[in-house]
């Protein structure tokens, strides 16, 4: 018997989930869930909700100070989202 098409396993993953359009809502899930560990345990203790719609990430922040350190660095913000979960999935934040 021999191998045709050999190829990764995490390759044919990817390849699959692109095709069948889950790779999106997956990332913007990833970005969802990756908050309290890219932000810290001191960020996540002050957030109350967070949601991701049309490339905007919604945040819900208790502590006014906190709320305008996040604001004023938010291009950070974004970078690290992206940046953790591997794909340009965050375009916005919006820090309420």
């Amino acid at each position: 018997m021999q191998r045709v098409k050999a190829e990764l396993l995490g390759a044919a993953l990817k390849k699959f989930l692109r095709e069948e359009g889950l790779e999106t809502p997956l990332n913007e899930h990833r970005a969802v869930q990756c908050w309290p560990t890219v932000m810290g345990e001191m960020v996540a203790r002050y957030t109350q909700n967070v949601s991701l719609r049309n490339g905007t990430l919604y945040v819900s922040i208790t502590s006014p100070a906190l709320r305008m350190n996040l604001i004023m660095n938010r291009t950070e913000v974004i970078h690290r989202i992206n940046q953790a979960v591997g794909a340009q999935v965050v375009q916005n934040i919006v820090i309420r």
